[in-house]
């Protein structure tokens, strides 16, 4: 009889990744739709980018015949050989699931790119004297990488504006008490997130809790502060086999490490954090992106840049541009140049609306409903065409398309000293600040916060999704004044 007990109070836990009975999730038909999507944006850019390399080979040589064994729809047999090994290499590397990983826009070309190298490696094996026309071969080749990136940032663009449009995400908030209120203002900022319920992190694995959480039927649980690395596991594998996704808000020691690698070491758990092989290509590369990024914005808007000047010469006396001296690079100084929004004596009223400033700390200056700003102002407020000047400040070096917002020099003066740390790196056009709630950051300690992960956590991809929210934004502008 003591035997059988042990085993009926041991069986519910015999290992906590054991999953429970297979039932339906309501996110699944959205995952499976987010899915198709992604995958079907893969295969067309793919597809489009053969029959692109095919027309222009043509004019050379054809496929040779040894290597078209059959043709469906119109491709030969080689394309979908090519695409099978890239949908199953993405698959592979998480490029198709509900992470941000999904979002990782640089892998996927790398993941093309090793298909193609995988190709020329296995053709020459297969017939050493086979010789496939290079001019298909490098022309799909670059036609994939850049079909491929350019389908993933339009259907995470709109799969993203899709998302946001449909019923809102129910959250669970577990955390101290002193910050349980902190945090439900910034998710209540969010129009997209709806508070589910909350409780103490010294109780987030107690049994009540977790049926709490489970009886408010939230999507996602915000964990701050959970004391035990053990709790912290423990309730992941609880909330994992539910379904229901875990976000933990790491505390500043674990900032310091969220890039590494897990890896055993001597018999420790360690995260290792390795040097690049080749170090600053990747710097390279963005500064490439944001000089020739700037000069085709420049061209191609330069009809709206006319259109914008001459209607703010038309609603108000003054210049068509506002210079502003804001802090840069390591502490230095430059005008920051955007389309004039405001009336000509706009810095000298300032002092007197001080006391209508709506930030909490006063760093930043910021009214909802600034007196000083003109008709067309607003509008170019709303929708950030007001800061399309600085991409002259990009073509000049003083700024990058993403980055740290170069704030005033009034602002400046009120940091503290950990508030510096963002002048470390080239101010941006647009930030994860910006792209995180925008002008619904009312305290300059988060907006820090976010411009510091984004400089430990940098990278092109990084920056290319800033950029694409950048862009959902402005198509369907909120949060800007």
């Amino acid at each position: 009889m003591k035997n059988r007990s042990v085993e009926r109070l041991d069986s519910p836990t015999k290992d906590i990744r054991a999953p429970h009975r297979i039932k339906s999730h309501p996110l699944l038909p959205w995952r499976w739709q987010r899915l198709l999507v992604l995958l079907l944006s893969d295969i067309f850019a793919l597809a489009l980018a053969w029959q692109i390399a095919r027309y222009l080979n043509q004019f050379y040589s054809p496929i040779p015949a040894k290597l078209v064994w059959w043709v469906w729809f119109g491709l030969p047999s080689l394309f979908w050989i090519f695409v099978a090994l890239t949908l199953v290499l993405f698959a592979r590397n998480g490029l198709y699931s509900a992470s941000t990983q999904a979002r990782n826009y640089v892998q996927a070309g790398q993941l093309v790119s090793v298909v193609y190298w995988l190709a020329l490696v296995v053709g020459y094996f297969y017939d050493p004297k086979l010789d496939p026309p290079r001019s298909l071969f490098f022309t799909a080749w670059f036609c994939s990488i850049v079909l491929v990136i350019t389908a993933r940032l339009i259907a995470n663009l709109t799969l993203r504006q899709f998302e946001q449009s449909q019923t809102r995400t129910a959250v669970f908030l577990i955390a101290p008490a002193n910050c349980l209120k902190k945090l439900s203002e910034s998710l209540e900022r969010r129009s997209h997130y709806q508070i589910a319920g909350a409780a103490l992190s010294s109780m987030a694995n107690s049994p009540a809790i977790f049926q709490a959480i489970m009886d408010s039927k939230a999507r996602e649980v915000l964990a701050q502060d959970l004391p035990q690395a053990d709790l912290a596991s423990s309730l992941y594998w609880k909330l994992r086999r539910s379904g229901i996704s875990l976000r933990l808000m790491p505390s500043s020691r674990e900032m310091l490490y969220r890039r590494g690698v897990p890896e055993i070491f001597a018999g420790l758990p360690t995260l290792r954090i390795a040097a690049p092989l080749i170090g600053g290509l990747d710097y390279r590369a963005k500064r490439w992106m944001d000089f020739f990024g700037a000069a085709l914005g420049v061209i191609v808007l330069s009809p709206l840049f006319l259109m914008i000047a001459i209607a703010v010469k038309l609603s108000s006396p003054g210049p068509v541009l506002f210079r502003q001296e804001r802090m840069g690079l390591h502490g230095q100084i430059f005008q920051v140049w955007k389309f004039r929004t405001m009336v000509t004596n706009a810095v000298d009223l300032q002092a007197g609306l001080e006391n209508r400033n709506e930030t909490h700390d006063g760093i930043m200056f910021k009214i909802k409903d600034d007196p000083r700003i003109t008709s067309i102002g607003a509008f170019l407020r709303r929708t950030s065409l007001d800061e399309l000047p600085q991409l002259f400040n990009v073509l000049r070096g003083q700024m990058s398309l993403v980055g740290p917002r170069p704030l005033p020099l009034r602002d400046v003066v009120q940091f503290d000293p950990w508030h510096h740390i963002r002048h470390q790196v080239l101010p941006g056009i647009t930030g994860l600040w910006q792209v995180s709630g925008r002008s619904d950051i009312g305290n300059f300690d988060d907006a820090a916060r976010l411009d510091l992960y984004y400089i430990d956590n940098w990278s092109l991809n990084l920056d290319l999704e800033i950029l694409l929210e950048t862009v959902r934004i402005l198509l369907f502008g909120k949060g800007a004044y």
